[in-house]
């Protein structure tokens, strides 16, 4: 006796696993793509880039296939990851170190510009142009005649990698198989799973990870998505933080942190000690809408407990020490660095001149700072500056610096418009009751 699908749970399971590989299969083999003698590829580990590997050969018929990885902080868990999938692909990818020029490079000016799209602590959209530009030098350098990346076309990367391949590898063919083949995230693990190399997810949509942030299932969020504790990798939430405060100190100079509880340190080993200390105290959570370049609304979940100590301790800094109309300035410039960035403009001129901008401000962004972590929150508990604009000797209501009465003339004068303000409202009204 035939046994039906339609009976049997498993069967129907299987059926419909069946129908969705074919799906993806067709959508492969429907679409024709040019075809590349040498293709340098953009190679992490993670799903979309292994699946490029196989699809290098597969569909775009790849003479050779030039796997590049670019360090940029991941840690050593993930690049070894990477390297055991790669094996199982049968490649050796060419590993790229950038984590020096990251850091000292890239992420001392996203702190100086105290980089926030949004509620986003620019992260990925750096790492995502940083590693198109090692890629595309390196594939003129070994003479490659395309580009591959595994971005998605709903997202973010395919503009910011795209952007950046134009500028260090101009008219060089750029494949994006997930893209091109317009391939689900449960059609591309099909896929793999179909070559015979699965790739497990903690949670669909995986992560990116790098010492400043962490984005974790971007694009994979919807409203009723719940939040397993096990998908955290520094941040213990804040119901399980210690119940007693952790003080820490910082010290600034030139608007960067120099040094840690005392301990003068590289940048990259305060912010990697930070993600530690900070995500204990159940600091760096980070749940929001982001409104993508696409203008697409996502919801987003990141962590990045160093980044949300340094940038409200390096804003509180600037307030300390820069003027009012510096501040007021650089808060505009701020936001239009961190929107270029996002939108994958790192190398655009217009970027570069503001770096100048907030560059030029920061030699007097000195200080000291205590600061207290208790369960999510920063609670700035003592302030220095050698180079601060807080003057308490003279602004203090206990002061007598100067002549109070000196400030009635000017008072007066900066009155004035208002006044005429008034006669002008008052003049307009009469004219439209008549």
């Amino acid at each position: 006796m035939a046994i039906s699908s339609q009976n049997n749970p498993a069967l129907a399971t299987i059926d419909v696993t069946s129908s969705a590989l074919a799906l993806a299969l067709h959508k492969v083999a429907s679409v024709e793509v040019p075809q590349g003698k040498h293709i340098a590829l953009a190679y992490s580990g993670g799903l979309d880039s292994t699946l490029c590997v196989k699809l290098s050969a597969e569909k775009y018929s790849a003479r050779q296939l030039t796997a590049i990885t670019v360090d940029v902080g991941q840690g050593e868990q993930e690049m070894q990851e990477s390297v055991e999938r790669a094996t199982k692909l049968d490649i050796a990818p060419l590993v790229i170190d950038a984590k020096q020029e990251f850091t000292e490079q890239w992420l001392s000016k996203a702190i100086w510009a105290n980089s926030d799209y949004n509620g986003y602590p620019v992260s990925t959209s750096m790492t995502r142009q940083l590693i198109a530009s090692k890629i595309a030098k390196k594939a003129l350098e070994l003479g490659c005649d395309a580009l591959m990346e595994g971005s998605t076309g709903k997202g973010n990367d395919q503009y910011r990698m795209h952007n950046v391949f134009s500028m260090f590898a101009p008219g060089t063919d750029i494949f994006v198989p997930v893209r091109d083949f317009d391939l689900t995230r449960g059609e591309e693990q099909l896929l793999m799973e179909h070559f015979g190399i699965p790739v497990e997810e903690l949670i669909a949509g995986g992560d990116d990870k790098t010492m400043w942030c962490r984005s974790i299932a971007s694009g994979g969020i919807d409203l009723s998505t719940e939040l397993p504790d096990s998908i955290w990798m520094w941040l213990a939430p804040p119901a399980k933080a210690p119940d007693t405060p952790t003080t820490i100190t910082l010290q600034w100079q030139n608007g960067l942190p120099v040094a840690l509880n005392g301990e003068k340190l590289p940048l990259d080993s305060i912010i990697e000690q930070l993600n530690a200390i900070g995500g204990a105290n159940g600091i760096g959570k980070i749940d929001l809408f982001e409104d993508g370049i696409m203008g697409l609304k996502s919801r987003e979940i990141y962590e990045a407990p160093a980044a949300t100590i340094l940038l409200k301790v390096h804003r509180d800094l600037e307030q300390f020490c820069l003027t009012k109309d510096e501040i007021q300035l650089k808060r505009q410039m701020d936001a239009h660095w961190a929107r270029m960035v996002y939108h994958g403009e790192w190398f655009h001129p217009l970027k570069n001149a503001i770096d100048a901008f907030i560059a030029a401000t920061q030699g007097v962004v000195n200080g000291q700072y205590t600061i207290e972590l208790y369960k999510g929150n920063i609670d700035i508990v003592s302030r220095s500056s050698s180079s601060g604009l807080f003057f308490p000797d003279v602004r203090s209501i206990k002061s007598a610096s100067f002549n109070q009465k000196e400030s009635a003339p000017s008072a007066h004068l900066r009155g004035i418009p208002y006044e005429l303000i008034a006669r002008r409202d008052a003049m307009a009204a009469s004219v439209n009751t008549d």
